[in-house]
This record gives structure tokens, C-alpha cells and sequence, in this order.
């Protein structure tokens, strides 16, 4: 079997095996706000979903994980370039979120976490009324 040699990889390879493998790694992510919810996108291909931890502790979103990779007794690797270990990612949501209502689902290797914007938070019209009523104030949610 032919493959390319590329020197740079090599580096990076044996400098990634000269730090401590045992550290969680952070796996890339997407953020965008939709509407009434922020929708969090996160990279975890060859995660089982069952190994995925979320967990909220005030306003810290923690996502951990954990990929184990098949070691075959005699096996002789020629090309080892995928990672095994601990996942970690955390987050600080600020005010303005309903963490009670946060939601996650993982599909062929991404997982997405929906983090809705708190009633509070949401933006309002302020209804200003004149003459006799000038004493009562409504606001409406739009």
C-alpha cells in the first residue's frame, strides 16, 4: 500500500504523543442563534452517544465525552492517526437562558445541544397609552 509521507503531520503526530495523552480534548464546535434558541453544533464522529455527559451547574453547560478505540490482540498498526480519550467542552450561557428547557440529539457524529432564550429575555413591546388611562402602563410579548 502507498502513502504520502508528509512531514509536517509526522511532526505534529510525535509531538502529540509526547503530551500527556490522558488530558480531555476539545472537540470543534458551531454556535448561531435561531430565532428564540441558540443551537450549539459539536464534531464527535466514533462517539458512542451513551458516553455523552451534559450537564448544567448554574450558568456552566459542560459536554464530555469519550471515544475508545479497538485494540486487536497482534494487531501491528500501520496508520494510527485517530484519537481515543476524553472529550470536554464548557460553556458559559450568560443570562437569559432557560436551562430548564435545554435539549441535545446526536446524528451521525454531531451533537446538537438547542438552548432556548428565556421568556424574560425575549424582546417586548412596551405599549405607552395617553389621556385618562395615562396611569396604566401594558406590555405584550411579540
Amino acid at each position: 500500500m502507498a502513502m504520502n509521507f508528509d512531514p509536517f503531520r509526522e511532526l505534529d503526530r510525535l509531538a502529540g504523543s509526547l503530551v500527556d495523552n490522558r488530558s480531555p480534548r476539545v472537540m470543534p464546535m458551531d454556535l448561531y442563534r435561531d430565532g428564540d434558541h441558540y443551537v450549539l453544533a459539536a464534531d464527535m464522529p466514533g462517539i458512542d452517544p451513551g458516553s455523552v455527559d451534559i450537564d448544567v451547574d448554574g450558568q456552566l453547560l459542560t459536554i464530555r465525552a469519550e471515544r475508545t478505540l479497538a485494540n486487536g490482540e497482534g494487531v501491528k498498526w500501520i496508520a494510527r492517526e485517530r484519537q481515543s480519550g476524553s472529550f470536554l467542552r464548557q460553556l458559559n450561557l450568560g443570562q437569559g437562558i432557560d436551562t430548564e428547557r435545554i435539549a441535545a440529539s446526536y446524528e451521525n457524529g454531531v451533537l446538537s445541544v438547542t438552548i432556548p432564550v428565556s421568556e424574560k429575555a425575549k424582546p417586548r413591546k412596551i405599549e405607552v397609552s395617553t389621556g385618562a388611562n395615562s396611569n396604566v402602563l401594558e406590555t405584550t410579548s411579540s
